[in-house]
């Protein structure tokens, strides 16, 4: 059977196959808890939520050679041995091989990702355009698209308009909208409506993530475009006991639009970017991040501009006539100082 990951904890992972519509109803596929086959792991394959996968019965074998991703008492991993049956939890399926990946990131660990919705409110609290710039940053390294969505228009509709400026200058698909009100988020659903009915007609699985800074309204918003989100995403417990230390999980899931379907993913570690410690990228590749510069690229008086002071600087030149927002160009230099001052030692 074919399916799609939709959570993973401690070496269980739980695989929901698409389901079909009936009528008007969509009909859930059936949400299997399966454990990955050895060779995946001998193979330095991780299943990750996001993952469309194939699944089939386990064997005998299979049984005894299984991943384990819960670590040993020396520190290591476990990949042998784990059997069908591990804290409490029977297993009768195993996955058997994880299809190519459109992109993969490892914080937070979710696979395939196509949008990110990055949620701006333009007051209370105050906009931080620096998060939403590493977010734009880091889809851009793994081929996703942005949305910026600018949350409580209603509270000062100056500020939107300003943040909707700098985005759509620099080539981002931006939506203004009040989840108090209600002013908006229509428009918002239409989108994912059309975006869903697309990869539908193209026989493919889409999948998107709301991030932003708490208390941007994420939540709340999600509430307004999915009111059935819980009556959805009923649980199977993986009956896993997690250390002290444990942080929440990526979790995706489907949800009907129209007649399409939206896979959405939970992904909590979106709030918490720290480019010094995850070191997405190499600095030096970060001007090709900001999608306004691209058409200065190559075109600097210096081969290795960095485009922070250089004379004879294109980017700087556009920024000069207003081409490129000064609070974009801000959060450049902000960025590219970050990971300037990781040790190349550190360096992945």
């Amino acid at each position: 059977m074919r399916g799609i990951i939709t959570r993973g904890v401690g070496g269980l992972y739980c695989v929901r196959t698409t389901g079909a519509y009936s009528g008007e109803d969509f009909e859930y596929g059936d949400e299997i808890l399966c454990r990955a086959r050895g060779i995946l792991r001998r193979e330095n394959i991780t299943p990750t939520v996001g993952d469309e996968v194939l699944i089939s019965l386990a064997t005998a074998e299979d049984k005894d050679d299984v991943i384990s991703d819960e670590p040993t008492r020396g520190g290591k991993h476990s990949h042998r041995g784990s059997g069908a049956k591990k804290q409490g939890v029977d297993v009768d399926h195993v996955i058997d091989k994880v299809l190519n990946r459109r992109n993969l990131l490892i914080r937070p660990p979710v696979a395939n990702l196509d949008y990110l919705f990055a949620v701006v409110p333009c007051a209370s609290p105050e906009p931080d355009l620096l998060t939403a710039d590493k977010l734009t940053v880091i889809a851009e390294n793994y081929g996703i698209e942005t949305v910026i969505v600018v949350n409580k228009s209603d509270l000062d509709m100056d500020n939107a308009n300003r943040i909707k400026d700098i985005y759509e200058k620099a080539g981002y698909r931006v939506f203004l909208l009040s989840c108090e009100s209600g002013e908006g988020v229509d428009a918002l659903g239409s989108y994912i409506e059309e975006i869903s009915r697309d990869a539908k007609e193209r026989d493919v699985n889409i999948s998107g993530a709301f991030a932003g800074v708490s208390g941007a309204g994420k939540s709340t918003l999600m509430t307004a475009l999915f009111p059935d989100l819980n009556l959805k995403t009923g649980k199977v417990s993986l009956k896993t006991e997690r250390g002290r230390h444990t942080t929440r999980h990526v979790e995706l899931y489907p949800l009907a639009v129209g007649e399409s379907i939206f896979w959405l993913a939970d992904t909590p570690g979106f709030s918490m970017l720290d480019f010094t410690r995850f070191d997405f990228f190499p600095y030096d590749e970060l001007a090709e991040s900001f999608r306004e510069f691209g058409d200065c690229l190559g075109e600097c008086k210096y081969k290795k501009c960095t485009h922070l002071r250089e004379e004879g600087c294109a980017v700087l030149e556009k920024l000069k006539n207003g081409g490129i927002s000064q609070s974009r160009h801000d959060s450049y230099v902000r960025i590219y100082d970050e990971q300037r001052s990781v040790p190349q030692w550190k360096r992945r």
